[in-house]
């Protein structure tokens, strides 16, 4: 296990470092997330899913950026904004923890529903 991994607060994923936007309008597309989230810094990826028999947004969406910095500017200027009528919640996917390392917020959030 690497010194990295026993720490605190934000972990870099394997290539970016990862937000989580939760609240998404169901209209919601992945260019307007896109569009939202660039302002920050160049993206890497985005993770964005549609529901299979609505072909709507399920609610969220990941957005990996290559910056740490550019990923913390998202997420305190977006988190509790409005994006399409509804607010948003923004922050880490993943963070460390002392008791079980990695913590994948996402999964752990959905795992108690």
């Amino acid at each position: 296990m690497t010194t990295q991994s026993l720490s605190f607060g934000p972990q870099r994923s394997v290539e970016g470092w990862v937000i989580i936007v939760t609240g998404c309008h169901e209209e919601t597309q992945e260019e307007d997330i896109r569009d939202t989230f660039i302002d920050f810094g160049q993206i890497k990826n985005i993770h964005f899913n549609l529901d299979r028999q609505t072909g709507l947004c399920k609610g969220y969406a990941l957005v990996e950026y290559n910056n740490r910095s550019d990923a913390q500017d998202a997420i305190n200027t977006m988190h509790g904004k409005k994006m399409l009528g509804k607010t948003i919640h923004v922050d880490w996917a993943f963070v460390g923890s002392a008791s079980d390392g990695i913590e994948d917020r996402f999964t752990k959030r959905f795992r108690s529903r």
